[in-house]
């Protein structure tokens, strides 16, 4: 498919044989001739088509020999009900010429005759609504690497030909139905649909209620904005909807429901109303919608390529998942990149699990993060088993080292913490050999992991319960707990790889439905949500796969 949507296919059309124009009815020299059209101008609708979508229709119906391909109302019913609903999925029925659809419909609804200029102009339009939901459904408006050029997850559909899918679709019996196979979402996605109904509805009935500003509110204090709380609580299901009488005090009911709030929101479930928690209760439920339109986005980016076992990070939500056949095998918390050095997104293969690993610290982290600490300091190397290095890797005593003299231009070592229970990866890393040098690891900083929020390492991502994913992956190799201790024990490093590479999907989502149907929400502690929901309220463009 690749191919078609990247050449430029210079159709010559006017060229053909006059004997051939000849045999053709009278609807057919009407789409030649609006193919024609479409191929020289560039212009549909009053708005341009990409090349690549132009050349896919003009092949197309060169295909057909120019029949019309939209000769059934139902079928063009059915297309004009996806294009209606691709609202619920955040896109913009717009983008799919639905009001130029319509308008037609009208203009032509009890006119006796339709010129064949006109039904060709209709036919076209139609195919092209559907190329765009199909793009769209497929890969997804916005084009991921145009925001992120770390990102590396297929966006191809290799040797399948777009124009004998398109034409599928169109001779389908249910086009809904065909479209969904070919486009397999899953109950990710589904779940963040409903959600989203969810919450445009609450906004149709005015949504919640913001509470003032006051000082930070703990259990057992009366405040004259609990009636407030309680409301807004109530609205978006943190308190039951048994009715409750109006709150005098800050009581335990309330304070369970603010606990519920604050961890479907990624903050520390204290019960405690300081700024953060009545910030977060006071994001308008407009917000809350894109924040799911986005999700959604995102979902359609990776959905339509992906396996049915991997890892799954999610960076924002500072999780990770085992996923097997589809559904969550297993959760754990992780820490992920501070703003200044954040976490990548991307796709790898785990390979295998180091056991007892060595650090050897990245230059940057070498020169920026521990260099002034050796300086202040010069026994922190030998305090937490560094071995020094020279450029040609013999080993060094750090005491013959001028450490005064050194600073990021002029730094000739490498430094390798060794195995031990201090060691900055733990005790055990999980490899997927990329580019950017991060993996999945153990971390000895553990009070960490109770944070609400985990953006605390250089890049890589802190596992919480490490051996407990160790045994996931290695389990069917023999690999139990004890086997694990004894290799600690031993304190020498082991590499065991995996039977099969697993894929690894690093991803950042501020928005995901858990089993119960509660919606989480994320900090977007990258700021990317934005340019994604710019980038969705801009006019349609299709951008070929692999760019």
């Amino acid at each position: 498919m690749k191919r078609i949507f990247t050449c430029v296919l210079p159709i010559l059309w006017l060229s053909l044989a006059p004997a051939i124009l000849a045999e053709e009815t009278e609807g057919e020299a009407a789409l030649r001739s609006q193919v024609e059209y479409l191929t020289a101008t560039g212009y549909l609708d009053g708005s341009e088509v990409e090349i690549s979508a132009r050349t896919l229709i003009a092949e197309l119906y060169e295909r057909r020999n120019f029949a019309p391909a939209w000769n059934d109302p139902d079928q063009v019913a059915e297309l004009i009900s996806l294009i209606e609903a691709s609202a619920a999925d955040g896109l913009n029925p717009l983008d799919y010429h639905l009001k130029a659809i319509k308008d037609a419909q009208k203009h032509d609804a009890g006119r006796d005759a339709i010129a064949a200029v006109d039904r060709a102009r209709q036919d076209i339009l139609l195919t092209d609504g559907l190329v765009r939901l199909t793009y769209h459904s497929f890969f997804g408006k916005v084009n991921p690497k145009g925001l992120d050029p770390n990102w590396n997850f297929r966006r191809e559909l290799n040797d399948v030909d777009p124009v004998a899918v398109m034409q599928r679709l169109i001779d389908a019996e249910s086009l809904t139905e065909s479209l969904e196979a070919l486009a397999p979402r899953g109950w990710v996605y589904w779940r963040l649909q409903a959600v989203l109904a969810d919450y445009r509805a609450l906004e149709a009935s005015g949504g919640w209620p913001q509470i003032p500003e006051g000082p930070t509110l703990k259990p057992g204090e009366a405040d004259e904005r609990l009636a407030i709380l309680q409301q807004r609580l109530l609205t978006t299901g943190d308190l039951s909807s048994v009715q409750m009488p109006p709150r005098q005090t800050y009581d335990d009911s309330l304070v369970d429901g603010v606990r519920r709030f604050q961890e479907r929101h990624g903050l520390d479930a204290d019960g405690v109303i300081g700024p953060a928690t009545l910030k977060a209760l006071n994001v308008p439920v407009a917000q809350r919608i894109v924040q799911l339109e986005v999700n959604l986005e995102r979902a359609r980016w990776v959905m339509g390529n992906i396996e049915d076992d991997f890892i799954l990070v999610n960076i924002a939500g500072f999780r990770a998942y085992v996923i097997r056949d589809r559904e969550v095998a297993w959760k754990t918390r992780v820490q992920v990149g501070t703003e200044y050095r954040q976490s990548p997104v991307f796709r790898d293969e785990m390979k295998y699990v180091d056991i007892n690993p060595t650090w050897t610290v990245p230059y940057s982290i070498a020169t920026k993060d521990i260099l002034p600490k050796v300086q202040r300091d010069p026994a922190y190397l030998d305090d937490r088993n560094f071995t020094v290095k020279d450029r040609s890797g013999a080993v060094v005593d750090p005491s013959d080292v001028d450490w005064s003299r050194l600073s990021r231009s002029n730094f000739p070592y490498t430094l390798v913490q060794r195995p031990g229970a201090s060691n900055a990866l733990g005790r055990v890393k999980f490899m997927f050999p990329n580019q950017h040098a991060v993996y999945l690891h153990d971390t000895p900083s553990r009070a960490l992991f109770d944070r609400a929020g985990r953006a605390f390492s250089s890049g890589c991502i802190r596992v919480e319960h490490p051996f407990e994913l160790a045994e996931i992956l290695l389990g069917d190799q023999g690999w139990t707990q004890q086997r694990f201790q004894e290799v600690l024990d031993a304190g020498t490093t082991k590499s065991v790889y995996l039977s099969r590479p697993l894929p690894v999907y690093l991803l950042y989502w501020t928005a995901e439905v858990v089993d119960d149907g509660r919606v989480y929400f994320y900090n977007d502690v990258y700021n990317r949500d934005t340019a994604i929901a710019k980038a969705l309220d801009e006019p349609f463009r299709l951008e070929p796969p692999g760019r």
